[in-house]
């Protein structure tokens, strides 16, 4: 990594150092419930951990992958929970095995940021680590996002999204559409899924 690249994520990380975990996580951790402790979980794409610190306050273990060095970083430099079992790994998260033995999910924000063909080949893996009870907890584009046609970048509409979802109970599943800011600054039209969704008992093999 530059030193400029460097210090661009610095800089971009900064923004968002004080901001809370995702709903979405927060939901599926309170549907997990207490008894959960201890459980695994992987969190694709987990920038400087804003959601790994809340579930490692729950007790979980977690595995924590991103491909900026900066943003694991960022996150062992947080003030973890007493005890926290946390593994970082830098790669792209889409590259990255699932563990076995893993029951969350969580990738916000994220799983949009690989090409189509990668997204399918990781919601596949997803599916299929996950075992009966486990759930994903995330953020998928939608095709009035106003990042459509930028290249590796993975847009879905409603139906194809549920389509994906089909093995699933939808816990949330909630459609945004609004105009705003990026936390770099920028302009944007937000199209975006907010989903927790729990494999069900009788979830057919893909």
């Amino acid at each position: 990594m530059t030193d400029d690249r460097s210090a661009d994520w610095a800089a971009y990380y900064e923004k968002l150092r004080d901001r809370p975990p995702r709903r979405t996580l927060l939901t599926a951790l309170d549907r997990f419930g207490p008894a959960s402790a201890g459980s695994l979980a992987i969190d694709l794409g987990c920038g400087d951990g804003r959601d790994v610190i809340e579930i490692l306050r729950r007790g979980w273990r977690v595995v924590a992958v991103d491909a900026e060095p900066e943003a694991l970083k960022r996150l062992q430099a947080r003030p973890l929970p007493a005890g926290s079992d946390l593994t970082p790994i830098v790669a792209r998260f889409e590259d990255v095995p699932l563990p076995l033995g893993v029951t969350l999910v969580n990738s916000s924000f994220a799983m949009p940021l690989c090409a189509p063909d990668d997204f399918r080949r990781l919601w596949q893996r997803i599916r299929d680590a996950l075992p009966a009870g486990g759930r994903f907890a995330g953020q998928w584009y939608g095709p009035r996002d106003s990042w459509v046609g930028r290249s590796g970048m993975t847009f879905l509409s409603r139906d194809e999204a549920l389509g994906l979802l089909d093995s699933f109970d939808l816990e949330m599943f909630e459609e945004e559409e609004a105009d705003g800011v990026t936390p770099r600054g920028n302009a944007k039209h937000w199209h975006i899924f907010h989903i927790v969704a729990r494999k069900r008992e009788d979830a057919a093999p893909q």
